[in-house]
């Protein structure tokens, strides 16, 4: 991966899980490029975040209460571990697809392999 791409981090069952649904980690990305961040879980999800957007964004020691794409109401979790979590919070909100449907996105919690190089990379 490049200096600008990063991971989803995946626990080695949700891997198992997800790889035969089309979701497991070499069909997730997390693209920071040209002022958008791209975040990608195989078909169940997808979301082009202008950099702009961004209102704050740092480590997220929140529990998660699953693995995969879960979201209602604008908030969403993109996940394949409840380790390295991090959280975005969107202003004005972004357009998004979750299982394949269109979707708004204000918040979005995310498990990178790197969150430490994730923030650095969108420049919080």
């Amino acid at each position: 991966m490049s200096s600008n791409e990063f991971a989803i981090r995946y626990d080695g069952w949700f891997s198992a899980l997800a790889t035969p649904l089309w979701m497991g980690p070499r069909r997730a990305v997390v693209r920071v490029s040209d002022g958008v961040l791209t975040v990608r879980m195989g078909w169940a999800f997808r979301a082009e975040i202008p950099l702009a957007s961004i209102r704050t964004v740092g480590p997220d020691s929140r529990s998660v209460s699953g693995f995969g794409v879960h979201g209602f109401g604008g908030y969403w979790l993109v996940n394949g571990s409840a380790k390295g979590l991090v959280r975005l919070e969107l202003e004005p909100f972004v357009r998004a697809r979750a299982v394949r449907l269109p979707v708004r996105l204000r918040e979005l919690r995310l498990s990178v392999s790197d969150p430490a190089a994730f923030l650095a990379a969108v420049g919080r």
